[in-house]
């Protein structure tokens, strides 16, 4: 019995049982690693999703402001755009990201689209509002 307690052990081993080995460390530090590289992938597509969004919700607000001025002006739409942002609560919007959105207004007809940075989403194939399920999100005339 006197042998077996005179026997290192591994707990024994290092710093007379306090403290962590060299590869429990090692092992702590590569899990939190791995969970933080996971937390900023997810963070990114969080990003990108939440500036589709908000392409989404600026050009539903585009369209209500040409709507409205469509009605205030005697049923004419402005010939540049944001003429109508007399309409918008704030500025004419701008891109959240680096993208901009393609405008296109004539006395009777609009069409402002965004791309998305997801590449789906959309209503649209291109930028010219020509509708179909795809990469870009547009708004057109209502009237």
């Amino acid at each position: 019995m006197e042998k077996m307690k005179n026997k290192a052990t591994p707990k024994a081993m290092h710093l007379g049982g306090r403290g962590f080995t060299l590869l429990e460390l090692l092992v702590v530090i590569g899990i939190i690693a791995i969970l933080v590289s996971f937390s900023a992938v997810s963070y990114n597509a969080a990003q990108v999703r939440t500036r589709d969004t908000r392409r989404k919700v600026d050009l539903n607000a585009m369209r209500d402001a040409l709507e409205q001025y469509y009605s205030a002006t005697s049923f004419v739409y402005p010939t540049t755009c944001d003429a109508a942002d007399i309409n918008l609560k704030g500025s004419w919007p701008n891109d959240p990201g680096t993208y901009t959105y393609t405008q296109t207004c004539t006395a009777t007809t609009y069409c402002i689209c965004a791309q998305m940075e997801t590449g789906s989403g959309g209503n649209s194939t291109n930028s010219s509002c020509t509708w179909g399920s795809g990469a870009y999100f547009c708004v057109a005339n209502l009237q």
